[in-house]
């Protein structure tokens, strides 16, 4: 365990689980400062393979157990594997704190959490992640939308490994032109790539719901970046947003992901806040 530097009187403590391409890039920000904020603690599933990185911080956080983050922080950011999120996030919504979820995806099977965190007066956060636009879409949504359609084109390399794609026996390594594998809802994207759709259950949220949101999935050896368009049909507007991420070392996730988990950290204490 490492000896971490109290936090100031007023500021918000931060804890982050998984140190991977996301967790280790909001951990250099909220090291290097974000207004209000400090780094209290991480944790990880080899802490050795991350001695050296805390080691480098300015103020390194004390690393403890993922059950224990709850008690060392106000608010606790999940940036681990699908499979871990209601180790992280139960006990920080027990206890009344706040939870930023980057897996949203696996919110889908543990949506009783929400429940959960009302009950006992905490807070869950889905940041606007890999996309553009859910400002617009939250708004849509206090009226009426009626479709949300979202076409995702990925590189072979950030599909490789997808349930989906492994239960299907598809072989997408030899692929020469975009190949659409998957047509369906949000929800069950979700289940067959749960590394790849984060985005489209974040978009469901913010607008119909994972069960009427509908999304095309492709893997397209002729993009580089991971490709994401939106349309949607509302009372309110008719609007589409495009964006091409590009990859972070985790071929999976783009490169916003993490900055867009840093902005919205920036915004719990920021004096200007843009956007809702």
């Amino acid at each position: 365990m490492t000896g971490a530097t109290s936090a100031k009187p007023g500021e918000l403590r931060v804890a982050i689980a998984g140190l991977g391409s996301i967790g280790s890039k909001i951990a250099t920000a909220l090291d290097q400062g974000i207004e209000g904020l400090t780094l209290s603690a991480v944790a990880a599933r080899d802490p050795a393979k991350h001695q050296a990185f805390i080691g480098s911080l300015r103020r390194p956080p004390s690393v403890l157990p993922i059950a224990e983050l709850s008690e060392a922080a106000d608010l606790v950011v999940e940036c681990a594997p699908s499979g871990q999120l209601r180790a992280i996030v139960e006990p920080v919504v027990k206890r009344g704190k706040a939870a930023v979820v980057v897996s949203v995806g696996g919110l889908l099977d543990n949506f009783d959490l929400v429940d959960l965190a009302r009950a006992n007066g905490g807070r869950i956060m889905v940041p606007t992640g890999a996309l553009i636009g859910l400002d617009a879409v939250n708004a849509a949504a206090i009226g009426t939308i009626h479709s949300v359609k979202m076409v995702t084109r990925k590189p072979i390399d950030g599909l490789k490994g997808a349930p989906f794609i492994v239960q299907n026996n598809i072989d997408i390594d030899n692929l020469r032109e975009p190949l659409k594998l998957f047509e369906g809802s949000a929800r069950e994207a979700a289940k067959g790539f749960p590394a790849n759709v984060n985005v489209a259950v974040a978009l469901s949220l913010a607008g119909i719901g994972p069960d009427r949101t509908q999304i095309q999935v492709w893997a397209d050896p002729t993009v580089t970046r991971n490709v994401h368009r939106i349309e949607v049909e509302a009372d309110s507007a008719r609007f589409s947003m495009g964006i091409e991420n590009i990859p972070s070392e985790n071929p999976k996730t783009g490169i916003i992901t993490a900055l867009s988990v840093i902005a919205l950290l920036r915004k719990q204490r920021a004096t200007l806040c843009v956007g809702t």
